[in-house]
């Protein structure tokens, strides 16, 4: 009996564990910009689709840092549609970087992470005039 219960109460956690995912699939949650210039941002859209019988909406996406800003629909996504999120950086200090955006979505406790890294490097050299 014992071990019924304790089964029980696993089957329950581990119910409620999967309940709570967002039903959004996206096309990819990673993202690499490679080598960009400094003092140039850079945007990648993460597209998703509402996989689910009702419509979701975003809570909210926050980024970690302030150089990297999310823009994302305010809207319900009705099922079966697609949405975006624009994540912006802000290339202006050198080097690599890597950061997070944290989706979260109404009723479902689990966020999304979606993630940017890339190298920001030094500009080209303007051209000067020849005196």
């Amino acid at each position: 009996m014992k071990q019924f219960v304790v089964l029980l109460i696993a089957s329950l956690f581990t119910i409620t564990a999967f309940a709570q995912k967002p039903p959004v699939k996206f096309a990819s949650e990673t993202h690499s910009f490679g080598k960009i210039k400094q003092n140039k941002p850079v945007t990648k859209e993460f597209v998703f689709q509402n996989t689910s019988n009702q419509p979701v909406v975003i809570e909210f996406a926050t980024a970690e840092c302030g150089c990297t800003t999310p823009d994302y629909p305010k809207q319900p996504i009705a099922k079966g549609q697609s949405g975006k999120i624009k994540v912006t950086f802000n290339a202006a200090t050198m080097g690599t970087f890597k950061k997070n955006v944290t989706v979260k979505f109404v009723k479902f406790n689990a966020p999304v992470i979606l993630t940017i890294d890339g190298e920001v490097i030094a500009p080209a050299p303007a051209k000067g005039k020849v005196k």
